[in-house]
């Protein structure tokens, strides 16, 4: 949990992460849109920090674990796009809601589990109070490259 003296910057930088490259949009959409106090998100997947994507589906070729720590590394990569555009981690007020897509077999039924690993990021960023959002998990039949997570987001900026 993200102490109430720290900003989002200090506290990420205490976290020991890394953030992968801000991945350049390969179809006909923006990474974010600014549309007044709110920032939307593009679809991101799990980039590593050598730019190449984690790949598989969960179920079948990753397992429960594996999946919540893609979902945390889409999370990184949300939040290198953050800082890549906008400067800073400071600039988000709260999140207000993620939306986490699994690439998972027909008989999974863990979706929430597996985005726990991008929202517990969240929540460590900015604190409970505002890096907890509404959000949705659910799974998908495949995803782009064949990533075993997909999250979108929507944040309210200060």
């Amino acid at each position: 949990m993200q102490a109430e003296h720290l900003s989002p910057e200090a506290t990420f930088s205490q976290l020991g992460l890394s953030l992968p490259p801000a991945p350049q949009p390969l179809g006909v959409y923006k990474p974010y849109l600014i549309d007044g106090k709110y920032l939307y998100v593009s679809g991101h997947g799990p980039v590593r920090d050598d730019k190449s994507l984690i790949i598989g589906r969960i179920g079948e070729d990753i397992d429960l674990e594996a999946g919540k720590l893609a979902a945390r590394q889409v999370g990184l990569t949300i939040l290198s796009t953050i800082k890549t555009n906008l400067g800073s981690l400071d600039r988000v007020k709260r999140v207000i809601k993620v939306l986490g897509m699994v690439n998972c077999t027909p008989d999974f039924e863990r979706h929430p589990y597996i985005i726990n690993g991008c929202s517990e990021l969240f929540a460590q960023v900015w604190g409970e109070e505002h890096g907890i959002g509404v959000r949705s998990a659910v799974g998908m039949g495949s995803l782009p490259d064949n990533i075993p997570v997909e999250v979108e987001a929507l944040f309210e900026l200060v």
